[in-house]
């Protein structure tokens, strides 16, 4: 019994820059949380791997880090949190009605649903805590009051996305699985899911299997 119950649950997983958020978090977060003289400064160090990135020589997984090093190396944390924490209040009137009408309807038939995002948890925690929804994203490293500018985990995308999944969810234990994400970087992610659905291209969302609810009757 124990077994057919444990058969019944539901996993939604969801990306969120270009998915459930319209736009590039990453980027806004470090315009709304540094000055533009300090990011210029900054970005001046590290300019060859911009243009690299620009020019698609240089792939998103790496410039993500080295950016956020670049710019918020010796920061201090509390600014930053409280700062993280004001920036996520923004974010949350502009998601994606469409795909949070989605998550909402995951959450009242009773399925687990998780953000899996190569964004930085500093933000994502006070959306996730807003959603009541799990979390798997990038976790930076505060040490001594002090960010450091290095990742606790590695940048949460392509096959990461996948192993990080993997290590916190036993997917034999969920009837069905649904995935949404919008780019390369979560390829890896749908693969896992019954149902799959890519922003920007695919028309129409997954319709959730009402039966597969794991509310109490």
């Amino acid at each position: 019994m124990h077994a057919q119950d444990q058969k019944s649950k539901t996993l939604a997983l969801f990306d969120f820059d270009g998915t459930l958020y319209p736009h590039d978090s990453f980027t806004g977060f470090i315009f709304y949380a540094l000055r533009k003289r300090h990011i210029v400064k900054r970005g001046i160090k590290i300019l060859p791997w911009i243009q690299a990135y620009y020019l698609k020589l240089y792939p998103a997984h790496r410039m993500r880090p080295k950016l956020y090093a670049s710019m918020f190396k010796e920061s201090d944390a509390e600014e930053i949190l409280q700062l993280a924490q004001d920036y996520a209040q923004q974010l949350i009137p502009k998601l994606n009605s469409k795909l949070l009408d989605q998550l909402r309807q995951h959450q009242q038939l009773g399925h687990e649903a998780v953000l899996v995002s190569a964004s930085l948890d500093l933000y994502l925690k006070p959306v996730c805590s807003y959603l009541n929804i799990d979390l798997i994203c990038s976790e930076v490293e505060i040490k001594a009051g002090e960010i450091t500018g290095f990742y606790q985990t590695p940048d949460c995308s392509n096959q990461q996305k996948k192993l990080r999944i993997l290590e916190k969810y036993k997917l034999q234990d969920y009837a069905e699985i649904y995935a949404y994400g919008n780019s390369d970087e979560d390829k890896e992610m749908l693969n896992l899911a019954h149902h799959r659905y890519l922003e920007g291209r695919d028309k129409q969302l997954p319709k959730i299997n009402i039966s597969s609810s794991s509310m109490p009757y």
